[in-house]
């Protein structure tokens, strides 16, 4: 099931049951007796990637069920995604090493089947019970989201767990059943606004030289170095004609004194993270880029950072002439205190 997104929590709560929008990966739990299926969103199979995990699930879930949920990997300072994607690695070996260094935890939020029982047309309201019932003595690394009918309580999550790297708040119909594949749930997320350098692009697939795909941001850090933090993308088609003139004039001698001249070096690569770096989730992915000169500034609006990046797309908002590149640094980005993690798992407010 999944979620569309609006602007504000629903200002009236009646008929709306809320939760912690967790940042981490979507799965659903399938188990018959010994048999156990950690499946992703996509419907791909997670186990390999999360070995941890195999035992408390056949310790603490019911011989025959059917969960939904969140994969995440929880730190003092709140969830690392990061730690999340660098899980997905062909080496047994190194997700062995990674499973005991950061061992990772299943948030449930909703229960699709129970023994011979399909809860998927029963209100939320039954299914949330039944979670609750079969979980409640459930222990980590297995949790069972919080989740309130008070707004003014989904609000204070909406702030205070911003910190801990929660994406926002789920709202979800009391009365309503399970859709799978149909945005049937609500999603609020946080959202700001940042100056960045537009250091280079990459060209849209299957149209390169005739439409722009996204554009690649940076930041200056405090050593006064540009740092890649993501890309602005989700342009419409005749916006991404428009760019192609639009950026021409930037594209003539831009890797003269380009910072990011020599991204290809071998520890570029190791990082993944600059451009031309291969992609953790598709190793084939072609991620080669365009470089511009360092001359563009544009405001885009943000979710939240991950370390030193964008969690999540930007979205463009308008070209600032008026702003020098120089000032487009991290101590314009609102820093959000982290909260502890854990105190959410204990709030089972109904």
């Amino acid at each position: 099931m999944l979620a569309k997104r609006v602007e504000e929590i629903p200002p009236h709560a009646k008929g709306w049951s809320f939760e912690p929008k967790w940042d981490g990966f979507r799965t659903v739990i399938f188990r018959n007796g010994e048999e156990l299926l950690i499946q992703s969103r996509d419907g791909k199979p997670l186990d390999r990637y999360f070995p941890e995990l195999r035992k408390p699930l056949l310790q603490q879930l019911p011989r025959r069920c059917v969960l939904d949920g969140e994969i995440v990997i929880a730190r003092e300072s709140g969830l690392d995604f990061d730690a999340l994607t660098l899980r997905i690695h062909p080496a047994a070996s190194r997700v062995n090493t990674l499973a005991a260094q950061s061992p990772a935890s299943v948030v449930f939020f909703d229960l699709l089947q129970l023994a011979d029982r399909d809860l998927r047309d029963e209100p939320f309201t039954v299914r949330r019970r039944e979670l609750e019932r079969l979980l409640v003595d459930v222990q980590a690394p297995l949790h069972i989201t919080p989740a309130t009918q008070d707004r003014a309580t989904a609000e204070d999550w909406f702030t205070r767990f911003e910190g801990a790297g929660l994406d926002g708040v789920i709202a979800k119909a009391v009365a309503g059943p399970y859709t799978p594949d149909k945005r049937t749930m609500l999603k609020i997320k946080h959202e700001r606004d940042c100056d960045c350098v537009v250091a280079g692009f990459r060209w849209h697939k299957d149209n390169e030289g005739t439409a722009i795909g996204s554009l690649l941001l940076g930041l200056y850090n405090d050593a006064g170095n540009l740092q890649h933090v993501g890309v602005c993308a989700s342009f419409t088609a005749a916006r991404r004609r428009e760019l192609v003139d639009f950026l021409a004039p930037y594209r003539e001698g831009a890797l003269l004194d380009h910072p990011w001249a020599d991204w290809a070096d071998k520890a570029a690569h190791a990082s993944g993270r600059m451009p031309g770096g291969q992609s953790r989730w598709n190793a084939g992915k072609d991620l080669s880029w365009q470089p511009l000169r360092i001359e563009l500034v544009v405001e885009v609006a943000y979710e939240h950072m991950q370390g030193n990046r964008f969690r999540h797309l930007a979205h463009f908002r308008r070209w600032r002439r008026d702003k020098p590149t120089g000032d487009c640094t991290y101590e314009q980005l609102e820093v959000v205190p982290p909260q502890e993690l854990m105190s959410i798992f204990s709030e089972r407010t109904s």
